[in-house]
Order: C-alpha cells, then structure tokens, then sequence
C-alpha cells in the first residue's frame, strides 16, 4: 500500500470478491456482490473528504454538527462494466452527479477507442471517483482520465475490483497525481491482457454476454 495504491483490505470485501471470483457464482449474485463493493469502495475513496460545521436543529437544540464541505463528489462509470460499481456507489452517495466515459479495447492492439463520453458540471470544484471493475493494462484508464481532466477534473480517484501491476504501472505513468483503490493487486496479465488469477470478463459476467 502507496500514497498511489491502497488496497482495500477489509473482510467484507474480501469475501465478497473471493464469492465473484468464483466460476460457479451465477450472474445475479455476481451483479449484487459488485453493487456492494461498490458501496465500499466509494466509502474508501471519500474517506477524506472535507467537512464544516453547520447549525442544525436536533428534536432537543440547536448543535453545530459537521457536513461536507463544498459541492459534492462526481462519480464517473467507465462503460460498461463500470456501472456495475456506480450502481453501489450511489447508493453510498445519492446526491452526486454522474457521468459516463464509454471505451472499448481493440482485442488486436489493446487500444482504447471511445465511443462516448458525457460527464457532470463543475469537475474541478469536485472530488471525482471514477469505477471500473478491472484495471489490465490501464490504457483504457488512462484514456478515460485525460477525458475527465480535459473536462476540469483536478482531484481524481480511480476505485476498482482488481487490479494487476502492469496496469498500475501504466496509470502511474500516464497520471502520478491520481489516487487508486482496489480489492486487490493479482498477479499479472495473460498475452490476451486478462487479469490472472482474475475473475473472467465483468462485464460479460454481469450481463450474461459473451
């Protein structure tokens, strides 16, 4: 664990990794267990976020009790698989807008191509968590974080599943001030650029393509 990479640790989410890795895990306990993860992976990713005081009323006074300071986060998916994370990461924060970056790797060079990208107001003013179940390579990430510092982004976090050393090295190449939570660093990649150990295609387990 870095300033760069933390790896979230807790029993919870070990579990429930350890279930989603499993072959035999059928799609719908797949699609709920990423939900949750995403939930705290979202709590990880805002741990520090600013707070202020501010007077409220409770039913026996007046207190002055803290909230967060400044607008709130943005939550960015990286399509499509990282929708299965959003989906948990909004439950932990349901007033934060969010947006989309829509990427695909060219099976035959490994390349992101984008095909769409549509993101919240006022990124520079906000914390950014950005979710995407699998960091491989981390060309698909790495494209995806230009697009969202070219739209103001400055405080920028990346929350995913797994995540294997290659990729990490390459998304602390191509952005050192980015921050990086993760379930867990696997080993390597295979020659087709999977995760291994890894847990198959996420987004072919969560939606039971092919």
């Amino acid at each position: 664990m870095s300033d760069y990479l933390t790896i979230v640790s807790h029993p919870l989410v070990q579990h429930r990794l350890s279930i989603m890795r499993d072959k035999a895990t059928a799609m719908g306990q797949f699609r709920q267990l990423m939900r949750e993860i995403g939930m705290l992976l979202a709590y990880e990713a805002t741990r520090d976020l600013p707070l202020i005081d501010a007077g409220i009323e409770t039913p026996m006074g007046g207190m002055q009790a803290p909230r967060l300071a400044g607008p709130a986060p943005a939550l960015v998916s990286i399509l499509r698989a990282g929708n299965g994370l959003l989906d948990g990461a909004l439950e932990m924060l349901p007033m934060a807008p969010a947006g989309f970056v829509g990427l695909y790797r060219d099976e035959a060079t490994l390349k992101p191509v984008q095909y769409f990208c549509k993101l919240p107001p006022a990124l520079e003013e906000r914390r950014v968590v950005m979710v995407d179940p699998m960091l491989a390579t981390g060309n698909t990430a790495a494209a995806a974080v230009d697009l969202v510092k070219q739209a103001g982004g400055r405080d920028i976090v990346l929350a995913c599943l797994l995540a294997a050393p290659e990729g990490v090295a390459r998304l602390r190449e191509a952005h050192p001030d980015l921050r990086m939570f993760t379930a867990a660093l696997d080993e390597r990649l295979n020659a087709q650029g999977f995760i291994l150990p890894g847990l198959g295609d996420a987004g072919d387990r969560l939606y039971g393509t092919l």
